[in-house]
Formats: C-alpha cells, structure tokens, sequence
C-alpha cells in the first residue's frame, strides 16, 4: 500500500500545491487546477490521507497530515511551494509552514486558518456530526451542509460541484477529518513565526469561518492580507471562481519582497 497521496496534476511551472476542505475532496479545487496551469503554475490539487483512493494517516492529525504533504512535494521533487489552502486545508498549510518554513513560499488562505473556538466548533464540526451521528448519507449531507454554509450570491455551477466533491467522500474518513479540525492547536505565538507572505480570502456570507476570524488571524501573522468576497460562504473557489483566481493570480504574482 502506496503512502504518497493520490493527486491531480495539470501545467508546468512554480508549483501550487490546492488542500482542500474536510467538505470534499481534490474536485474542490477543480476550476483553479486549469486556471493555474494556463497561468504557467504547475498546479497540483490532492486527495488528503482518507480521502479518494490517499492512504489514511494513524493517528488522524496534522501532524500525520504533514508529513504526508511533504512526501508528495518529495515525489514531485519540488523545493519550493505555494500553498493554497480551503478550510481544513487552511490549517494544514500553516501547519506545513511551521514545519518546513523552507519549502514553503507563500500562503493562500480560503475559508479557513484561525484555530476554532467555541462558536466555530458549533457552526462547523457539530452540525456534520450530528448528521454522520444519525446516519445521514455522505450524499445527503452534502445536500444540507452545502445549503446551509453557501452564500446568497454563489454560483450555481459552483455549488452543485461543492455537493458532488462532499458526497464522495467516506464516512469514516469525514468524521476523522472533522475531530482532527478540534485539535488544530496552533496558537499566536506560533503562529507568529510564519514569515511568508499570506493571503486570506473570506466569503462574507461565511458561518464556518467568518471574516472576522481571517481579519483576527491576519493581525498574527507577519504578513498578511484580507479580501473579502460579496455574496459568498464558505467556498469562496467555488461559489466566486473569478474572483478568487483573480485574487490568486495577483498575489502570486506580486513581487515576494514587497511583502516585507
């Protein structure tokens, strides 16, 4: 059994390795793997440990998580990367720049990133388990979860990809991956030390991860940004896809100094 995740690939170029949400799977980040690539990024968007056909991590944390990340830019044999990251993904890549500052280039951060406190618990990990709890199928849920934390003004498009990522994914693998979000204990003085330059993008409509949390997390770190985007929730990529790769593509190619 195979301990390199599975993954999407598309382009040549710096590489932009997409960590997607607890709430679907590489197809979250389906649109951006052809914009990227058409940009001249080598983008490569993974199943994480538990999800498609990746190899579970034991136990299920991030520390497990980030090692396994490292392994694939290993295998791609890439020295440096972008991190872009959805929600749960958020959290892995300040975890992965924690761990290994040097191969870490820069940080996009969608939806998620801050550590989640009570309220955030209740709006995002109680609701999916509760569901799982009563025997809801992953298809069901997608249904509900998708509904309930989208915005007003998301694509319709996007959404129905949203439904379709979630409902693929197993069971078992979602309720690891939603208590693992519970022991993400990365703090301010840690969180200090990420030097490299940050985007964080929120959706105003957001209930998982409000623009206040990103705002909050963004007065941490040494550099950092907030763009907000009108009308969406809690998959900005998806619900807005020109927005945010219009955000993307400009923080990426913005000079690395001037974030100094």
């Amino acid at each position: 059994m195979s301990l390199l995740p599975t993954f999407s690939l598309l382009g040549a170029g710096p590489t932009v390795l997409l960590l997607h949400d607890a709430d679907g799977d590489h197809l979250s980040f389906a649109p951006q793997l052809e914009t990227l690539a058409g940009a001249g990024y080598r983008a490569v968007a993974w199943d994480m440990p538990g999800y498609g056909r990746s190899t579970p991590v034991e136990p299920y944390g991030f520390k497990g998580l980030a090692q396994r990340c490292l392994l694939l830019l290993d295998a791609l044999e890439c020295a440096e990367v972008t991190l872009v990251g959805h929600g749960f993904g958020a959290m892995l890549a300040l975890e992965l720049a924690l761990r290994a500052p040097l191969r870490v280039r820069r940080l996009v951060l969608c939806a998620g990133g801050p550590p989640l406190d009570e309220d955030a618990a209740a709006a995002w990990v109680a609701p999916r388990l509760a569901a799982l709890d009563a025997g809801i199928s992953m298809q069901a849920l997608a249904q509900q979860v998708v509904a309930r934390d989208a915005g007003r003004a998301a694509l319709p498009e996007g959404l129905l990809l949203a439904r379709h990522a979630l409902g693929r994914v197993h069971a078992a693998a979602y309720r690891h991956a939603l208590q693992a979000l519970l022991g993400f204990a990365r703090r301010a003085p840690e969180l200090m030390r990420v030097h490299q330059p940050v985007l964080l993008i929120a959706g105003e409509q957001d209930r998982c991860t409000p623009p206040e949390a990103l705002l909050a997390l963004a007065h941490v770190l040494r550099a950092a940004r907030v763009l907000q985007l009108r009308g969406v929730g809690h998959w900005p990529q998806l619900e807005d896809p020109e927005g945010f790769e219009a955000a993307l593509l400009d923080f990426l190619a913005e000079p690395q100094r001037a974030w100094h």
